[in-house]
């Protein structure tokens, strides 16, 4: 009786007895790297760590996605020749921007369904010099300056 007794008079000094304790103790301590400023979320940022690919949109049919082609060049195993290798991607097309036959580059994020990974973000235009009209038969003479044959037949 007496062992009870002493075992009912004896209390406990923790704080942590009947949750008396407030959360910010349980919380994980904190440390000067782990105090970085957060940036604010944006949805679906692109991963930089990833290199990006680039395809053509083979498929537009579905809302918000679209199926894109990637070819790249890998050796053969056995030839050691390098072989076109193909394989298709779902991306992420949220305005429905893209059309069948045009040229994006993939972005990795993170998942947003099951198969789809990537964001399809569109390729800039390169620079080509365009011809303007009337000038494709006089391009050769006007580089060289000197007249084509055709053209001394008609002067003469």
């Amino acid at each position: 009786m007496s062992l009870t007794s002493s075992l009912n008079s004896l209390t406990l000094s923790t704080p942590f007895l009947h949750g008396r304790t407030q959360l910010s103790h349980l919380s994980k301590p904190t440390s000067s790297l782990s105090l970085r400023p957060s940036k604010p979320f944006t949805f679906l940022s692109p991963i930089k760590a990833m290199k990006s690919m680039q395809g053509r949109v083979v498929c537009a049919t579905s809302d918000k996605t679209v199926a894109v082609e990637v070819t790249r060049l890998a050796p053969h195993p056995k030839y050691k020749r390098r072989v076109r290798k193909k394989k298709k991607y779902q991306a992420h097309d949220p305005e429905n921007q893209f059309k069948v036959g045009d040229l994006v580059q993939l972005e990795k994020s993170k998942p947003i369904s099951k198969t789809k990974s990537f964001l399809a973000v569109p390729v800039p235009a390169r620079n080509r010099k365009e011809k303007k009209e009337g000038e494709e038969g006089r391009v050769g003479s006007q580089e060289l300056g000197i007249p084509l044959e055709s053209e001394q037949e008609l002067q003469a």
